[in-house]
């Protein structure tokens, strides 16, 4: 999808998104919420193109949603990293000299890093082999990234499947694996921002955290030294996967995950029904004082609703400020709005993220 770049029109874009969230969240007195700007260019970690042959020559490619008959093409991405633009044209040349490498290539994905890791997928509408990774390692070689080839029912690995990240937190640095295909935040600085801010509204505590739809661990790991205890949930087995090993990569021995849907935790948690990965976690050992939430953009299920409820803090993250704004409706009549904050994770477009922090009214 193109993306409308206007660094001059920036300070009024964010301030219309301040306006909007401002509005969302007027019914429920909240105070003015911090806002946290991103870099005006090069702040997009992840990009993904299509290739589209003109004269039989492959050229990166965009497209207005709705319409996949007029590409715009592309040499450079302002909003993509300083990292993806150094490699977009060097990566086309390679494959375009070489037919192992470009013959029926019709997608390119690059997910960078803040610590300077490249990984780029290269996918085909053909078998790749043997062949490919002889041709794709001098590549991967050349460029100083991590490469892996896809096509039909194949992936083709030749070093690994991840980026490492390292994200500045409060003074710590948490590495963090990034596997190729999962989510992520696109927004490296802005995500910064956002695990600084959830730290400061958590505060330091001597109970425990519960924390929902976890990920890759991306605020696990921060929170983990706000409280004595987490239990993490997540469903997606490749996310658990990462998550544990960013665990334990970090050395945070705190924190127990477990694989399952918001919806199978408020039945573990209501003595609904027992689960057997839960088995050996004694959940009546846990003190939750605060439930953080990162839900998906439909926001809170009337189930976990329900159950967040019954917790003194709720610290909220959302990527959908209109069903935060339902969400919070229904959290009205037991818990205020005590924090907010903007976090521009998407600029030039319309989409942002929200933070509050939810306290149990007295």
């Amino acid at each position: 999808m193109a993306v409308s770049f206007d660094p001059a029109g920036y300070e009024q874009q964010l301030a219309a998104k301040r306006e909007r969230l401002t509005e969302l969240l007027a019914p429920f007195s909240a105070p003015e919420p911090a806002v946290f700007a991103s870099p005006r260019e090069h702040f997009r970690l992840r990009a993904e193109f299509r290739l589209w042959y003109q004269d039989g020559q492959p050229h990166y490619a965009m497209f207005e949603p709705g319409n996949n008959r007029q590409p715009i093409l592309i040499e450079q991405l302002p909003i993509a990293s300083r990292r993806i633009n150094e490699l977009m044209m060097p990566l086309l040349e390679a494959c375009k000299a070489d037919p192992e490498l470009g013959r029926k290539l019709f997608q390119v994905e690059f997910l960078t890093t803040l610590s300077g890791e490249a990984l780029v997928t290269l996918c085909y509408h053909r078998p790749i082999d043997e062949q490919w990774d002889q041709a794709a390692r001098k590549l991967a070689e050349q460029l100083n990234i991590l490469l892996i080839g896809r096509s039909r029912g194949r992936r083709r690995v030749l070093e690994r499947d991840h980026v490492l990240e390292e994200l500045q937190v409060d003074g710590r640095t948490w590495r963090y694996q990034q596997v190729e295909g999962g989510f992520t935040q696109p927004n490296g600085l802005v995500n910064q921002h956002m695990l600084s801010w959830a730290l400061e509204a958590a505060g330091h505590n001597t109970d425990d955290l519960l924390e929902l739809y976890c990920g890759n661990g991306n605020f696990t790991l921060p929170l983990s030294t706000r409280f004595r205890r987490v239990l993490a949930t997540e469903l997606s087995k490749s996310s658990v996967r990462s998550a544990l090993e960013n665990i334990a990569d970090n050395q945070v021995e705190n924190v127990t995950l477990v694989r399952l849907a918001s919806e199978e935790v408020t039945q573990a948690l209501t003595g609904v029904r027992e689960f057997r990965r839960l088995q050996g976690i004694d959940l009546s050992g846990y003190r939750f004082g605060t439930v953080f939430v990162d839900p998906p953009r439909a926001g809170l299920d009337p189930g976990t609703l329900e159950l967040v409820k019954g917790y003194n803090r709720i610290l909220y993250i959302s990527c959908n400020p209109e069903t935060l704004a339902a969400n919070i409706a229904e959290l009205q009549a037991s818990h205020r709005i005590t924090r907010c904050a903007l976090f521009d994770q998407f600029p030039y477009t319309h989409h942002m993220e929200a933070g509050v922090l939810l306290e149990r009214r007295t």
